[in-house]
């Protein structure tokens, strides 16, 4: 039996930008996807603590130590710059292996969204 687990989570960064033209994804800066396991192209949960949206998007990445958290395409009509999100991936695995698989947790300044 396989279950879907926490892989990595993006906790407290601030939203940067809302980008509507755009042909969709959220843009991270690329330390945090390199620090959270996550790769371009992966499919990321975004929680808004501000509004209680919940939407799933894939990353594309952006300037190192730029601090970068764009919202794009529809996307961007479910935040606000300065909004706070948790950004989560999430894996399948075999149960047995999830009992001991811990995931890439990252908690970046929440004034900057830099790693500390």
């Amino acid at each position: 039996m396989q279950i879907q687990v926490v892989k990595s989570k993006i906790h407290r960064v601030k939203c940067t930008g809302a980008e509507l033209n755009y042909i969709g994804s959220i843009t991270i800066d690329e330390d945090l996807m390199d620090a959270a396991n996550i790769i371009q192209g992966e499919k990321v949960q975004i929680v808004n603590n501000d509004n209680g949206e919940r939407l799933e998007t894939y990353c594309i990445p952006g300037p190192r130590k730029s601090g970068e958290i764009t919202l794009n395409g529809a996307a961007a009509r479910k935040v606000a710059v300065g909004d706070t999100l948790i950004l989560i991936t999430y894996a399948f695995m075999d149960l047995e292996v999830a009992k001991t698989f811990k995931p890439s947790l990252v908690f970046p300044d929440e004034a900057t969204n830099l790693l500390n």
